[in-house]
């Protein structure tokens, strides 16, 4: 997909790289770039590990709320049938 230059200059994105796209509360679609492994390597290595355990908590609840959504939308798309 392409993304236009003054977005990816905004949002910090460059080509080629890979982003997400979220749906907020309001129903608007966000665009959210995701940093690349290289990037992320040492990242916790200096953290306490607390906070390794709230990074990982809050990936548990981001995923519960991810398989809730689409919980969601499948019963939605089976009730309009």
């Amino acid at each position: 997909m392409t993304i236009p230059k003054e977005f990816r200059d905004k949002l910090q994105i460059d080509p080629p790289s890979r982003v997400r796209f979220d749906e907020n509360e309001n129903g608007e679609i966000v665009v959210r770039p995701v940093k690349r492994p290289s990037e992320l390597r040492g990242a916790l290595a200096s953290e306490s590990e607390t906070h390794e355990q709230t990074a990982t908590r809050q990936l548990r609840e981001r995923r519960a709320k991810d398989k809730q959504r689409a919980d969601d939308t499948h019963s939605l798309s089976k009730q309009d049938k």
